[in-house]
Formats: C-alpha cells, structure tokens, sequence
C-alpha cells in the first residue's frame, strides 16, 4: 500500500476525499492505522442522472489540473515521493497563472 511507504510524508494530513471505489470500513481502518486520518467518500447519488456533488467535483477538478501538465498525465514514476515532487511544482505553477 502506498500509505506505508509514504508514512511519514503524511503525518500531516487530517482528511483523504476519496471516491466510490475506496468505500469500505476496512479501507478507513487500515488509513485510521497508518496515518490517522479520516476518510471521506464522495459517491454518486443516482445512477443515470446528473447531479453536481460539491466534493466529488474537488477531487475530479484537481485530476484534470493535474494531467494538464506533461509529465503527470500518466503514473510512471517508480516511487511515490517523485510523483509527489512534480505534483507541488504543478499546483504552484496553477496558482501562479491565477494571481
């Protein structure tokens, strides 16, 4: 699981939004164990109908931000911490255009 080896990088987190996929008791228990953080799952209301849900629309708009940029469109890297440093990069770039 990537949580464990990335241990210590998230210490300071205090809520994972995830969505449908990740819906579980044990998947909550095991994050609650590693890093002590709570889950949040952002799931569809209706099949077959549209609704804007307010969190699911954070976590999809931040992947569409993200695959704008060349190098995290897709997952290559080997090790966590890589993707991790060109996903800071990334958002700063973001809001630097913004401001």
């Amino acid at each position: 699981m990537a949580l464990k080896r990335a241990r210590k990088d998230l210490s300071k987190v205090k809520k994972i939004l995830v969505d449908g996929g990740y819906s579980g008791e044990k998947f909550a228990q095991e994050v609650k164990g590693l890093i002590a953080a709570e889950v949040e799952v952002a799931k569809r209301s209706e099949l077959h109908s549209f609704a804007v849900m307010p969190k699911r629309w954070i976590v999809e708009r931040s992947y569409a931000w993200l695959e704008k940029c060349r190098r995290l469109w897709k997952n290559c890297e080997r090790k966590l911490n890589t993707s991790l440093q060109f996903v800071v990069p990334a958002f700063l770039v973001l809001l630097l255009k913004r401001s």
